[in-house]
């Protein structure tokens, strides 16, 4: 209880500092997108809802591949984008999804979701099947593999060459699974941090997006000219 309590007088505390520069009072030594960072959890601490251990340790090492970071934005981990995943696989994204067959598995997208599994399952089925398979592939679980491997693994991971019914997975294939994981690293990165990615808003600021303010319009007919504000959060965060 008294963890809970201190836990809320911090997120109150950040909060607090996070909304005077956006009614013009000044914080010495504190920007606005310095609180929103010191707001957000971090990645080090942060303990999964939905992934297990052993499965958290594969979603980091495959998120850290897909948005690496040391490029001209922040990669995946600066961003918290597998928070973003975890809890959104917590909620309703990760479960509520109709589950009525009949199911088609070679049908064309257009006839759209086919899949007897909801997005969970999706992600635990997928990440058994995918590490036991760069187990018999390379000798080592994902996680443990160079950054070389990794990459190569998700390129085949991709391309559907990651065989899941070696594993005794023989609805889902790697393909099907590689676009979810790639879709919500994606959806982390570039979502309101009130989603628990995007950390600092450092991906909205990286690409010039303005976030969620109230009215830009004298920007929209501005073609080629760099956005000079800061982007807005849903909750008033400034970056």
């Amino acid at each position: 209880m008294l963890l809970a309590t201190q836990t809320s007088r911090r997120k109150f505390l950040l909060s607090s500092l996070i909304a005077l520069p956006a009614m013009g009072i000044a914080v010495k030594g504190l920007s606005a997108a310095a609180a929103a960072e010191l707001a957000a959890p971090s990645l080090d601490g942060y303990k999964p809802t939905f992934f297990t251990p052993a499965e958290w340790t594969l979603v980091l090492a495959a998120c850290d591949r897909l948005i690496p970071g040391g490029g001209r934005g922040p990669g995946a981990l600066e961003t918290n984008v597998p928070i973003f995943i975890d809890q959104q696989l917590a909620g309703d994204l990760g479960s509520e999804v109709y589950l009525e067959g009949p199911f088609d598995l070679n049908a064309p997208p257009t006839l759209g979701y086919q899949l007897p599994y909801t997005i969970q399952q999706i992600y635990q089925k997928g990440i058994a099947a995918f590490d036991a398979w760069c187990q018999k592939a390379y000798g080592e679980h994902f996680a443990l593999l160079d950054l070389a491997k990794r990459d190569d693994a998700l390129k085949k991971l991709q391309s559907g060459e990651a065989d899941f019914a070696a594993s005794g997975e023989s609805v889902l294939n790697g393909k099907l699974f590689f676009n979810e994981l790639l879709n919500h690293t994606r959806q982390g990165w570039l979502a309101d941090p009130i989603y628990g990615g995007n950390k600092g808003m450092k991906s909205w600021i990286a690409i010039g997006f303005p976030g969620a303010r109230a009215s830009y319009l004298e920007w929209v007919a501005q073609h080629n000219v760099p956005y000079p504000l800061s982007p807005v959060s849903l909750t008033g965060q400034r970056g």
